[in-house]
């Protein structure tokens, strides 16, 4: 009997889904228990080979796909998987030897509409960039809160580098919009929520992630973050983004002040993201750990609502939506 399907994306990863899939055969739920599925998204570097020899305690079922991203790589997955319940894992990530056991317990307590988060930890074994280290104190940040109890786990939270959930409430949601790019999860955890859905956080349900990217690509993050969050709304009917215009309301003045100036100007945010990375490098080299996360973050904000902006259709849009704290759009983007 499979008790749980555990669903893998991986793109020219192959080094790190080894690490994964060998960390797995160590798990304390028995092996003929679970199965894991991997879904090669079109990868070029030798995935193929790997899942072609590499011999597990539990079955390992390859999906190949062209390369269509994450959400149609997790799509495919649960169109397969055997069991009732589906545990979404990314590839650059290593589980706790409790891990599927523990989200096993979790829907056993509470009832076949949960959605089970647990935390991605930063490996101790690991040195981040400093960006990267930046995101994980986020995270941890919203770990930290919702174990202290100051605020419980929403669709906002659902990640799926370590999440569970029933095959068939995954269905009937509708799965995974491939149209997403970025933020898939979240989108899905609207609809989720909606369905009746609730999601309940498992501090000790841990995986370690090696997370690893470019300055470059994690500035591309916070920009799709924004356009998205447009798109959920106006599309999609989802509180997303008033959420953040709130937020924002909340944010430093000096913040919000840079915010203003310089989104939908080009040249003023080019200039500012890259003065902002220099004193961020420069913190970094020195331990300023306060002056590097302050710049982080400012450039982070700033991309994100140069995202909002540009799905706006403009500087007018956006004006006026942060006055309104709502959607508000008297031209349609180009």
């Amino acid at each position: 009997m499979i008790d749980v399907s555990v669903v893998v994306p991986t793109y020219n990863r192959r080094d790190s889904l080894c690490r994964l899939l060998t960390a797995l055969a160590d798990q304390t739920h028995p092996a003929g228990r679970f199965e894991v599925l991997v879904i090669d998204d079109g990868s070029s570097d030798g995935t193929r080979g790997l899942l072609q020899t590499m011999r597990t305690p539990y079955a390992l079922r390859a999906l190949e796909q062209a390369h269509q991203g994450p959400a149609e790589a997790r799509n495919l997955g649960v169109s397969t998987a055997q069991a009732d319940l589906v545990l979404f894992l990314d590839d650059d990530v290593v589980p706790c030897r409790e891990l599927i056991a523990l989200h096993l317990a979790a829907h056993t307590a509470e009832g076949p509409l949960s959605v089970v988060i647990g935390p991605m930890s930063p490996p101790a074994d690991w040195e981040p960039s400093a960006w990267v280290r930046w995101e994980e104190e986020k995270l941890q940040w919203q770990y930290d809160a919702m174990q202290a109890g100051l605020w419980s786990a929403t669709e906002r939270q659902f990640y799926t580098a370590n999440s569970s959930l029933k095959r068939d409430v995954f269905l009937r949601a509708g799965g995974f919009d491939s149209s997403f790019k970025r933020a898939e999860d979240v989108e899905l955890g609207y609809r989720l929520r909606d369905l009746g859905a609730h999601f309940v956080f498992v501090p000790a349900a841990h995986v370690l992630h090696y997370a690893s990217r470019s300055f470059e690509a994690w500035c591309r993050t916070p920009y799709q973050y924004g356009r998205y969050d447009v798109i959920m709304t106006r599309d999609k009917g989802h509180e997303s983004l008033p959420r953040a215009l709130h937020e924002f309301s909340q944010r430093h003045p000096l913040n919000r002040a840079l915010s203003w100036c310089v989104t939908g100007r080009p040249l003023l945010l080019k200039t500012a993201v890259t003065l902002l990375q220099v004193i961020a490098r420069n913190g970094a080299q020195t331990h300023a750990a306060r002056l590097t996360s302050q710049a982080l973050s400012a450039i982070f904000n700033l991309l994100y609502w140069q995202g909002v902006c540009d799905e706006l259709g403009g500087r007018r849009n956006l004006d006026r939506s942060i006055a309104a704290g709502r959607l508000v759009v008297v031209s349609q983007p180009t």
